[in-house]
Formats: structure tokens, sequence, C-alpha cells
């Protein structure tokens, strides 16, 4: 039971989260790796082996994009560090409505490495922030 006319849970009905998910999906999306040969040498003598290529779905899983997009803008639009907007989350029952959650959780699931990652991802990506007016 919240309130539907509370600033964020007005700005969650308003933001075209089906476009932002699929533009910045991409831009975390496993990449294709290119192959690289091997040399070395088994009971048969010399050999030349094709390794490293292709998407591996190894290391830890992605991150929701919503979720990372809701943190880092709350962020920006208080001016908080990345540990202090992680703490805000977890307090707050109308970010994480912002930021898609279905409940409220106690422990909202992140921490300040996802959120410096998914930051350098989205620069790495060529997102930038806007210029200051």
């Amino acid at each position: 039971m919240i309130d539907l006319g509370h600033p964020l849970a007005v700005l969650a009905a308003r933001m075209p989260w089906a476009q932002i998910e699929s533009k910045l999906s991409l831009a975390f999306a496993h990449r294709d790796r290119t192959d690289r040969t091997v040399e070395g040498a088994d009971l048969y003598g010399p050999s030349v082996t094709l390794a490293g290529a292709g998407i591996s779905p190894a290391g830890r899983p992605r991150q929701s994009v919503r979720p990372m997009v809701a943190l880092l803008g709350l962020r920006h639009a208080d001016n908080l560090s990345d540990d202090a907007v992680i703490e805000r989350g977890a307090q707050e029952v109308y970010f994480q409505v912002c930021s898609g959650q279905k409940c409220f959780e106690a422990c909202f699931p992140r921490d300040k490495a996802q959120v410096s990652r998914f930051r350098k991802g989205l620069a790495e990506a060529g997102v930038q922030r806007p210029p200051a007016r």
C-alpha cells in the first residue's frame, strides 16, 4: 500500500523502461570473443588448437538494467555516494517501486562494486551524463 502520487512512483509509471532496457541491454550483453590458436604437444606430437571463440556463459550474471539505472538516477538526483545510494535503496520503499521491485526487500541486493561497474560500462558504451546547465 503506497501512495501512487509520490514522485518516485509517478516517475516509475512515466519512464520508458522497455526502451531504456532494450538500448542498454546490448551494451551489457556478453561479447563474442575472438579466437586464438594455442600450440601444444600431446602423445602424437605437436598440435595447434583453436581456443576462446564464441560467447562465454562464464562469470557473474549481469544485473537487471532497470534497478541499476534507477540506482544511478537516485545517486545523481540526490548527489549521493555509491554506499549512500545502496543504503537508501534498501530503506526507501518508493525507490524500490521505481526500480521495478514487486515487493519491499529489506536487503536491496546490490553492492557498491556493481554500481561502479555498471557506471563504467555505461561510459564505455558511450552513454554520457548530460552537460551541466
